[in-house]
This record gives structure tokens, sequence and C-alpha cells, in this order.
């Protein structure tokens, strides 16, 4: 098996393939690396492509398009390291039947994780009494916090990400509603919840967590009208992405103290230094890092390595993504 791998030598291909995991992957056959330091053009995978029968892509690297594809005389199977393969695996790619796995899976259950950590965060209010701690010694008197248990939870959006969010929910025992025109009652009610719209979920629940891929549609579907729905100590997260969200809006809605917000993206990233959204205490404000955390990449890998005779033998992995799945991801 001839195995090419368009990741650029590096600091992040080796998170992703650190020294035993290049072993497993040289164990399936020949693998071409890309030594080049930085990702090829679509003229180079291109060139580099013929006679390959497995490409292993991340971020950044050039789609497999109609040009890559036609030098792809042997491409069985597209490995993405990444989460979504928008971009990545082409339509020209599901045309030729040639299967596609990403990470998407054990990414979405690391930013789950992350969903859950933030609101953690907030609802114990953990920054202000550590600060509090190391600056007068201890809490001061009236004091409160919050915990999850028995919270009121609204996920807008129903993909990977929202659905570990979900099962990891249920261990709180949260009154769960989702928003996500694909899912039924029934498969919402599998997982604990109840289908709500947009506006329900903003007015209704204390914690509301955004969860929708990034498309035209989805372009500041939370707007100004929306977040002044959210109630009084209304916590907002956002894992998903920041042109969801109309950020103007949310910075001056913030600043009325009236919710709390905990932001992993942002509508311009690195996030802009005059940004206001930087003045509010009640933000939490982390660099586009919800997840995968950086020991969960080499896990992708392998699990991608470990499901590929799958996919080439024509089975459908935990990690396939179909077309459908592609369409709905964020490019």
């Amino acid at each position: 098996m001839n195995i090419l791998v368009a990741m650029p030598a590096g600091e992040v291909r080796d998170s992703f393939i650190p020294s035993d995991v290049r072993a497993q992957l040289e164990e399936l056959g020949t693998v071409v690396w890309n030594e080049d330091g930085r990702n090829w053009t679509e003229d180079e995978l291109a060139a580099h492509i013929e006679g390959v029968d497995v490409c292993v892509l991340g971020w950044g690297c050039p789609p497999v398009g109609e040009k890559a594809l036609a030098h792809a005389d042997a491409l069985r199977a597209v490995l993405h390291t990444g989460g979504s393969v928008a971009g990545y695996a082409t339509e020209a790619v599901y045309d030729r039947h040639i299967p596609v796995l990403s990470g998407n899976e054990l990414y979405a259950r690391s930013v789950a994780e992350s969903v859950v950590a933030y609101a953690l965060y907030l609802l114990r209010d953990i920054g202000r009494y550590n600060g509090e701690l190391l600056r007068e010694g201890w809490s001061q008197p009236g004091w409160k916090n919050e915990g999850l248990l028995d919270q009121t939870v609204g996920l807008i959006g129903f993909g990977a990400v929202a659905r570990w969010t979900a099962r990891l929910l249920s261990a709180f025992g949260v009154k769960l509603f989702i928003n996500a025109d694909h899912v039924s009652p029934e498969e919402a009610a599998s997982y604990g919840a109840r289908k709500a719209t947009i506006d329900e979920i903003m007015s209704g629940c204390k914690i509301v967590s955004v969860h929708l891929a990034c498309t035209p549609q989805t372009y500041h579907i939370i707007d100004e009208r929306r977040l002044k729905l959210l109630r009084e100590g209304a916590i907002f997260i956002n894992t998903a992405r920041g042109s969801i969200v109309d950020e103007a809006a949310l910075a001056r809605e913030l600043a009325t103290g009236r919710f709390r917000a905990a932001l992993d993206v942002y509508e311009a990233e690195p996030l802009p230094m005059d940004s206001p959204l930087r003045t509010l205490p009640n933000a939490l404000l982390m660099p586009h890092m919800g997840g995968p955390t950086m020991d969960r990449r080499p896990f992708v890998t392998r699990a991608l390595i470990e499901e590929l005779p799958r996919a080439l033998a024509g089975e459908t992995s935990y990690l396939t993504i179909t077309r459908d799945m592609m369409r709905r991801m964020t490019r």
C-alpha cells in the first residue's frame, strides 16, 4: 500500500504523528512524507498523488479536488486528521465513491468536555474566588456560587459536539433542550432532551451553548434580538464559530451585566486587542482551545489508522464522513 502524508513536517505534524504513531503508519506500507516544511499547493499535491492508495491530510492542506483526482489513479481513501472535511474532500471525491475519514468524532468529544468545563467554571465563579483567595486570603462575606446539577441547558445545533455534550450532561441530571431541524423528537428523547426553538432556548435556559456549523445560513443567526432574550444570570457558551454570533451585539449585551459568557471562538481570530470583549469581567475568553486538547492528537491519528482497513473493505467506520455530513460541516 502506498500512503501519502501531505501534512508538512513540523510541530503540528509531530503532535499528530509522534514517533510511535509514525511507526504504526509505516507498518501499513510505503509512506511518502511532505518534508517541505509548508503546505503544498494543489498542483504540488497533484504531482505527488499518482499511485497513492491513501492520502493523509491536515489543517491547511490543499483540497483533493479535480486537479488532484486527475492524477489519483489508485486512490482508495482520504484520511483527514482535522475535524471538518469541508474544503478538503470535495464533491468529486464522493462522486468517485472514495471513503473519507476524519477525526471529527474524537474532536467532538474533546470539545464537549470544554463546554462542560466552561459551564462549571462560570457557575462556580472559579476565577473570582481564586482571585479573592490570592489577593485577600479567603472568600469575602456574602459569597455565592452555583452548580451544573439539575440546571436547564439548551443546545443550538445538534452535530457531533452537541451529541457528546448531551451525553456528558446526562451525568448532571440537567433538563436538556435542543434545536436542530434534522433531529426528530424521538431522537431528541433518546438523549433525554426535548426539541425547542432557538428563541425558546435563548429565553428559557440557564445555560445556552452554540453548536452550529458556519454556513451562509447561520451567519449572525444569534443576533441582538436573540441575545436580548437571555435571562438574568444566564450563561452563554460558544465553541462553534465566531461568525454565528453578532459579536458587536454580544459585547453590548454583556456590558449590561445581565449574563456571563464563555467564548472560545471569534469573528476575527486572533481576537483583536481593541475588542470590547477584552474589557468585560463577565466574559471568559479562550483562544480557540476547546478541542481537541493537545494530548488527544495522537489518539486521532491512531484511530484513523485503525479504522482504515474497515474503510478499504467498503465498510462504514465511526470516523466515516458521508457526503451529507460534509455538506453540513464548517468550511
